[in-house]
């Protein structure tokens, strides 16, 4: 059976992401976000409700978002749902619903961005550009009519 717990959210980044490191020294970055929803009512007029979301990502894309993304930033969040449960001091139980981050990037519908490659470690951090270029497959660009890929 397929994972069928995958979320896609579009909103504002509420406050600058939080870096944190665990006690073993794994990066994790906390975000909040809020995503509006307007719709016309049975009278015609227009209303918004606003929703708010925790989530967190991990590792390099911890510190990615932590040094690329700031407060009031429209992002595009995609990860899965999870639940924590936990039990106050006074005994009371409490329990949040936030997104496990799998991807997070900057929404251009209102915006310009600029995208920096980070190095990777492995096969690939040792390769010039233009040995990753002569590597890489070549994609077809002349379509004729019937062909084109879309």
């Amino acid at each position: 059976m397929s994972n069928t717990n995958s979320v896609t959210l579009i909103g504002n980044l509420v406050d600058d992401p939080e870096l944190r490191f665990t006690p073993s020294g794994v990066a994790m970055t906390k975000i909040r976000f809020a995503v509006n929803k307007r719709y016309q009512n049975r009278d015609g007029e227009w209303q918004e409700e606003t929703s708010f979301f925790g989530g967190t990502c991990w590792r390099d894309m911890a510190e990615n978002v932590a040094e690329s993304l700031q407060k009031g930033l429209r992002v595009i969040v995609v990860g899965e749902l999870q639940q924590r449960s936990w039990e106050t001091q006074e005994g009371d139980k409490r329990s949040v619903v936030e997104v496990d981050i799998k991807e997070i990037g900057p929404s251009v519908r209102w915006a310009t961005t600029t995208v920096t490659k980070t190095p990777r470690d492995g096969a690939w951090a040792d390769q010039s550009d233009e040995k990753v270029a002569a590597a890489a497959p070549v994609a077809k660009t002349d379509y004729g009519p019937d062909e084109a890929p879309f």
